[in-house]
């Protein structure tokens, strides 16, 4: 009895001696991947740097990068390590620290590094127009590497992302936040890289002539995607080469049309009646670029007998973010454009200087038309001008179609397609679509503020009942003396039933598929009227706002769902300090809002 006894003394003493060696093991290969990984921290912004200056030149950087990554997550998958992660407590901080380190090496060993060996004789400056033109060369070299790297970066992000965080000790917890963020724009870029390398030759005429309309914005009067389709330009490339062909005003677009251009389905005159067919100003009144895109196609070709390989809708805060980068313009009238005032005076401005709306579209053209001139003039920095061509992607300011098929899967699921907000098993999305009612220029003065929260979350991410709410504040910040003080063209002085100085918004909001409905009314207690669009419920609201006046509204939908995210797209304003992609996270504070 006394034998067994020590021999159980042993085998306890065994193992607890083995436990102290596997708890010395991982704490020392924790502290040695801990120490990669603050070197790769440390050298993020200048591996940053490199690639945005010269990506041919940052392989050393890279590599160096890479190698610590390769390090440190060698340290964190051995058997000792693995075995610890499925232990009470310490095993979730194990995991979420074992699956940063290999994701770090994911992105740099498997996207970054090779992407970057493949691009060494290649310079962003090769981007840059000369004499009008753009070499593709450089662009279809790195098609299929960059997008190798997109799927890399983008199983990386959705390793850290699927992270349970619930058991996470709080300083672990907003690593790994932090980690994941980062992870996502390496990802979403990386993604914008691998379309673009894949399209643009094509779309810069490297087989032949391409012809494209462009579409200029005005957000001063909302439609859904932006604004009214105030400009209408005809962009022809061909072997690289791009040119200017035409310029038209949406007005005078509009003036020959009488009848619809397309029979519009039964859904669509439902929320929208035939205007956005009958108006060359009302494109993008239908949130979904895939169907605005032939729309337009087919009401320019009807007016002008040309017909567009694809169709192009940016605003002017777009051409405020490529004056950052080409600097300042000179226009016809003897007045400079630059990124700091190119919004005001093309949203606001021009209206007090111009009350003939004939000099208006003129003053609107030539100013667009000079950002373009000094784009292909190769004026300014090619990586500035990424740079901030990819923030208004990212804002969903700059978008595309096509009418080749191949092209247009390559758009499929990117922010420039301009597609309805989609729910997956992640995130619920809301589309909140905001559209000047009143024939004027007030929604240059109306401000959205949304914000998203759950109610509750299921625990680990699981399945559950939860409801989701979006609230909206919508404020007209006009002068109290707007009637006076603003131009009649901008208050358009009652012609279409609205008192001058009022904005009245008409309000789509599409609710997330699968969700149902539980209750939507403004603060007045009014309701809303329903349709349906592409399988999303749709819910319409008129506001009146008096200026300085405010008007809300409350909606709250409910699912049973996996979901733990949520986003709700926001028409893009003239604001440029409001970012249209709200997002929460299924918290009991989690409430992000749009300000």
């Amino acid at each position: 009895m006394l034998k067994a006894g020590r021999v159980a003394a042993w085998v306890v003493g065994a193992f607890l001696v083995l436990l102290v060696i596997a708890a010395a093991w991982i704490g020392v290969r924790g502290w040695m991947a801990y120490q990669h990984l603050s070197r790769i921290e440390a050298g993020l912004s200048g591996a940053s740097a490199a690639l945005a200056s010269d990506p041919g030149a940052a392989g050393a950087t890279v590599a160096r990068l890479a190698t610590d990554a390769a390090a440190a997550h060698d340290l964190t998958s051995d058997p000792v390590w693995k075995f610890a992660e499925g232990s009470p407590w310490i095993g979730p901080q194990l995991h979420a620290f074992g699956t940063v380190a290999a994701a770090g090496d994911a992105l740099l060993g498997n996207a970054l590094l090779p992407l970057v060996t493949a691009a060494q004789d290649t310079s962003f400056d090769a981007l840059k127009p000369v004499n009008g033109r753009i070499d593709t060369t450089g662009l279809s070299a790195l098609a299929q590497p960059a997008q190798s790297a997109a799927v890399a970066a983008t199983a990386a992000a959705d390793g850290v992302d699927a992270v349970n965080r619930t058991p996470l000790i709080g300083v672990l917890e907003r690593a790994v936040d932090k980690s994941s963020t980062v992870f996502e724009q390496a990802a979403t870029s990386l993604d914008a890289l691998s379309r673009a390398t894949r399209l643009l030759p094509d779309v810069l005429g490297q087989n032949g002539e391409r012809n494209y309309l462009v579409l200029v914005q005005n957000n001063a009067e909302w439609r859904s995607l932006g604004g009214i389709a105030g400009t209408a330009i005809l962009l022809k490339t061909n072997q690289g080469a791009i040119s200017l062909a035409n310029t038209e005003s949406g007005t005078s677009l509009s003036s020959g049309i009488k009848n619809p251009v397309v029979d519009l389905p039964a859904d669509v005159q439902n929320i929208y009646e035939t205007r956005p067919a009958r108006f060359f100003q009302n494109l993008t009144q239908v949130p979904d670029f895939t169907f605005d895109g032939p729309l337009a196609r087919e009401m320019y070709e009807q007016r002008t007998g040309v017909s567009v390989d694809g169709v192009i809708a940016l605003d002017p805060v777009v051409l405020s973010y490529l004056l950052r980068a080409t600097g300042p313009v000179a226009l016809p009238d003897g007045s400079t454009l630059s990124a700091e005032n190119a919004v005001k005076t093309l949203l606001s401005d021009v209206y007090q200087r111009y009350p003939d709306p004939s000099a208006q579209d003129a003053f609107f053209a030539a100013s667009t038309g000079a950002v373009f001139n000094a784009f292909l003039e190769g004026r300014g920095s090619t990586v500035s001008l990424l740079t901030n061509l990819a923030t208004a992607a990212d804002q969903r300011r700059v978008l595309m179609w096509s009418a080749d098929p191949d092209e247009q899967a390559i758009l499929e699921g990117s922010s420039v397609a301009g597609e309805l907000p989609q729910t997956d098993g992640d995130t619920a999305r809301f589309g909140v679509y905001l559209n000047d009612g009143g024939g004027s220029k007030m929604s240059y003065y109306v401000k959205p503020d949304v914000s998203l929260a759950w109610d509750q979350c299921a625990p680990d991410g699981g399945n559950g009942p939860r409801q989701l709410t979006l609230r909206m504040r919508l404020t007209n910040t006009a002068p109290t003396d707007a009637e006076t003080s603003l131009p009649r063209y901008v208050t358009a002085n009652g012609a279409f039933g609205t008192a001058p100085g009022t904005a009245t918004v008409v309000n789509n909001v599409y609710l997330p598929e699968g969700f149902e409905l539980v209750s939507a009314e403004t603060a007045t207690g009014t309701g809303p009227s329903t349709g349906t669009f592409e399988g999303h419920q749709v819910l319409t609201f008129g506001f009146q706002l008096l200026p300085q006046a405010s008007a809300d509204l409350t909606v709250n939908v409910r699912a049973t769902t996996t979901a733990s995210k949520a986003e709700a797209f926001v028409t893009p304003t003239a604001d440029a300090g409001i970012d249209p992609t709200v997002k929460a996270t299924c918290e009991a504070t989690g409430i992000a809002t749009l300000q």
